[in-house]
């Protein structure tokens, strides 16, 4: 009886973890097994959270997530997807942080990020703000339902202009010749596996596209009619998908079919092949803006002034920087440095101010939120604090004034040791120092 009780508490408590949304909550759960029916092929407006159980995070946001969706019942649909056990829909829509709430409006095929604040009131209000904007865009003529178009028994599609038609003769200098990695379908119109990919290929194409910024390639040949590329691959059935490299004999795409498989495929090869991320100086506000309103976080490093550490001590620091950006190259963050006491705005907006360097900061520009190395400057030290903000365990706080700090125009390191500054010579030998002076007797 113990042990029965015991296995029934261990289920219990397991259940109590990964269960944040129920059946009897007004949040829609959310998976791969329903989220094209409920959310792509709708016509109504969707907010939808993505969630890993183990976020605090997470935990902190869900009372006011069922809250907001059982005030938005009727109105605006609200849902959440557990991104830790349905991967592949996290990847489809680009989510590298938890929670990650996505807004499906007018346009299914590119929701947006809600920057709103997380408290109940906050997501209301937002919802109806997004609500209105359809309603007015509905009234001027723009569309108001999903963009998919309905086909093959209902499925969802993405743009087919995605998705790149490879013949016979353009093969080569499409695909052979690129620096580019596609992913290419051969298929035939009359096989039925064929169709029910096809809504599935172009949507992957789209957000493939969006994310790896054209890096990654779908492409398709009909391969009844373009027989001599059959040929040369070997193709026996319909659907089959190679993946090719430059300068590689092609592969075998061994993943699951559905858009969400497809995309997560994709972008890890677009992990494995991209070059890790360039880590730049910040010299200016220019450079500050091209590289952190691009990415996600932007990971910034306040350096020791160059006379501390000289320019062996300071290729040290940058050396473990570009380390860690080729680790977490797959996540697409900018990686920015500067040295001490040149950009004092920008150190005092993240509490840094004048001591404990070399310092580290990771910073979303949207949310204007911004976290703090506590540990060493060192690989595992930030491995660890990049791991914990990638889960959503990391603290935040909100950036000095809520804007960026303004950002200074400064010359390049030369890459050479600091000079001390050359102290004039005065010549003392015309002073006279002996002459004597009158004084005043008491």
């Amino acid at each position: 009886m113990r042990p029965l009780l015991l296995g029934v508490l261990g289920c219990s408590l397991v259940l109590s973890v990964h269960a944040m949304y129920s059946a009897s909550d007004d949040v829609v759960v959310l998976t791969p097994s329903n989220f094209n029916k409920e959310v792509i092929q709708s016509d109504s407006l969707w907010l939808v959270e993505f969630y890993a159980p183990w976020c605090g995070h997470c935990k902190n946001l869900t009372p006011d997530w069922k809250k907001a969706a059982t005030a938005l019942k009727g109105i605006v649909k609200v849902g959440a997807v557990d991104a830790d056990q349905h991967k592949s829909l996290g990847s489809q829509y680009g989510v590298r942080g938890f929670p990650t709430i996505k807004i499906f409006g007018a346009d299914k095929n590119k929701p947006e990020e809600y920057q709103g604040g997380r408290s109940s009131q906050a997501i209301v209000d937002g919802a109806m703000n997004t609500l209105r904007t359809m309603v007015k865009d509905r009234m001027s003529g723009k569309s108001g339902g999903s963009s998919y178009n309905r086909q093959s028994g209902g499925g969802g599609s993405g743009s087919q202009k995605d998705v790149v038609e490879l013949t016979d003769d353009n093969f080569d200098k499409m695909v052979l010749d690129s620096d580019d990695v596609w992913l290419v379908e051969f298929f035939a119109p009359w096989c039925g596996h064929c169709k029910n990919l096809e809504p599935e290929w172009a949507a992957a194409a789209t957000a493939v596209k969006e994310q790896t910024k054209g890096k990654i390639r779908l492409g398709a040949v009909d391969a009844t009619v373009h027989q001599g590329l059959s040929s040369r691959y070997g193709i026996r059935g319909f659907p089959t998908i190679k993946i090719f490299r430059k300068g590689e004999e092609p592969e075998d795409y061994q993943g699951g079919r559905s858009r969400g498989d497809i995309i997560e495929r994709a972008m890890d090869l677009f992990s494995e092949n991209a070059p890790a991320p360039e880590v730049v100086e910040i010299l200016s506000d220019d450079v500050l803006k091209t590289t952190c309103e691009e990415s996600q976080l932007c990971i910034i490093a306040v350096l020791p002034h160059i006379l501390d550490t000289g320019a062996a001590g300071r290729n040290g620091y940058v050396e473990v920087m570009k380390k860690m950006a080729d680790k977490y190259k797959k996540k697409m963050w900018g990686w920015l440095w500067t040295e001490a006491g040149a950009q004092m705005e920008l150190e005092a907006s993240l509490g840094i101010g004048g001591f404990g360097y070399p310092a580290m900061a990771a910073i979303n520009t949207r949310k204007m939120k911004f976290a703090l190395l506590r540990g060493s400057f060192s690989e595992t030290g930030i491995h660890e604090f990049l791991r914990e903000l990638s889960v959503g365990r990391g603290s935040t706080a909100t950036l000095g004034g809520g804007n960026m700090p303004k950002i200074y125009t400064v010359e390049a390191w030369d890459g050479k040791d600091g000079q001390l500054p050359v102290e004039e010579d005065y010549d003392l030998s015309d002073v006279d120092l002996d002459e004597d002076f009158e004084k005043d007797e008491l």
